[in-house]
């Protein structure tokens, strides 16, 4: 998943309260039918360089599908942006897609609207079957013990992309494997105008992504067994300090970064402004902006000491893009066709090498254009120390209210102003202070 904008908390807020009663889909009449069989409407999320990037990947296959099923899908990219406001919005109007893609981690909030078709034992079979899936992308579709709310299209990972250039001549042979070597090499590469790392501080969902494993390093989480927030426990707080403390303490993020939220720090890295990014899956988005697979290596992100593994060893969240169906569509059985067609192998292959993703699908996800590399260390993260955020119904209020506390941190550093244990606290007390009373 990537970005989302702080004024979705009351729109989450308010899909929430009205879960009981929620419908949305093709049509208004509150549940699914066949009445338009000839049509989907299909909101994709903005997944390459631009919009337009979408729709050259997309379109080919919606067309092809539409040859094979007689089936028109009217396509809509969604900028993230606006991509969870849109729904929400869809959820309780009952006027939205057919079909749609859901960063992942808003599964099991969505799935509290009531407003998506449970993919049951009954819906997997249509599609081939739930054993088609890696069990870690299934992970991340919905509350656990529910049937998932959507199924698994894109899966991604995390991973550290370094210049090999700017390492070289700053005297660095290899790229850092824990924070503490992040800094010291952060240190070198930081000089000249250029910056060794950058960062999106001004995005909500970013700063969580970070957060979560941050805090995962550090013992703890943002939620307790049952599904309660607790953002400020001791681990949580030491956690979202030594994310800020990269621009406030450390010094190897530059200030400017505190306001990124539109995929500028992937810009920055592809144009040699900075050393280092952390991001998901970056491959097909630095060739779009010119940067050559020669010029950059990638490695795991670090972690606080050893390999990256389970427990305080995970480095990355399951990130990833789910399909979803508005339960409510007028075309259910193609909505369903729709679904088998975009997880099948083929499509899979070609969709997921265009955004240099990682096929949900096993079968899939052995083909040999997913064996560079670059593939390696995302497959091997999500195999090995990746850990689905928490799947409540809270957790998209959870990405607002911390991602939203977050972003004043980094203004704060940005500003010159203290970030200390006591303030990073504070935050993070007012955020919990915003989500539904238990």
């Amino acid at each position: 998943m990537r970005s989302i904008r702080a004024a979705a908390a009351g729109a989450v807020t308010l899909s929430l309260a009205l879960a009981a009663t929620a419908c949305g889909g093709g049509s208004a009449t509150g549940g699914g039918s066949n009445d338009s069989p000839k049509t989907l409407t299909y909101w994709a999320s903005n997944q390459g360089a631009s919009i337009e990037v979408d729709k050259k990947v997309l379109q080919p296959e919606l067309d092809k599908f539409e040859k094979q099923t007689g089936i028109k899908v009217k396509l809509e990219v969604v900028p993230w942006s606006d991509l969870l406001n849109r729904i929400l919005t869809a959820t309780t109007s009952g006027q939205g897609p057919d079909v749609l893609n859901i960063g992942n981690t808003w599964s099991a909030s969505l799935q509290a609207t009531g407003a998506l078709l449970p993919w049951d034992t009954g819906n997997f079979g249509k599609i081939g079957g739930r054993d088609r899936f890696v069990d870690s992308a299934l992970g991340s579709t919905g509350a656990e013990g529910k049937d998932p709310a959507a199924v698994p299209l894109y899966s991604m990972s995390y991973a550290l992309y370094y210049n090999k250039k700017m390492f070289a001549d700053a005297g660095i042979s290899k790229p850092p494997a824990t924070w503490d070597e992040l800094v010291a090499d952060g240190r070198k590469l930081s000089k000249d105008g250029k910056w060794a790392l950058g960062m999106e501080g001004s995005n909500p969902s970013e700063n969580i992504h970070h957060a979560f494993v941050f805090a995962k390093q550090h013992g703890a989480d943002f939620f307790t067994a049952d599904g309660k927030a607790d953002f400020t426990s001791d681990g949580t707080v030491a956690a979202v300090k030594q994310y800020v403390d990269l621009m406030a303490k450390d010094k190897v993020i530059a200030p400017g970064n505190a306001e990124y939220a539109q995929n500028q720090s992937v810009s920055d890295f592809a144009k040699g402004r900075t050393a280092m990014l952390l991001w998901q899956s970056a491959s097909a988005n630095l060739a779009s902006q010119g940067m050559s697979e020669d010029a950059y290596g990638i490695a795991p992100v670090p972690v606080q000491s050893g390999t990256p593994g389970t427990g305080k060893q995970v480095n990355s969240m399951v990130a990833g893009i789910n399909l979803a169906v508005f339960k409510n569509t007028d075309n259910t059985d193609g909505a369903t066709k729709f679904v088998k067609f975009m997880t099948s192998d083929a499509e899979q292959k070609i969709l997921n090498k265009a955004y240099s993703t990682i096929p949900p699908v096993k079968s899939a996800q052995s083909d040999a254009a997913f064996a560079t590399p670059a593939n390696a260390v995302l497959k091997d993260t999500l195999a090995k120390s990746a850990v689905a955020l928490p799947q409540v119904a809270d957790e998209s209020q959870f990405e607002t209210a911390v991602g939203t506390a977050i972003k004043g941190l980094f203004a704060d550093a940005a500003a010159g102003r203290p970030v200390t244990t006591a303030s990073v606290k504070a935050a993070l007390e007012k955020a919990q202070q915003q989500m539904p009373a238990a």
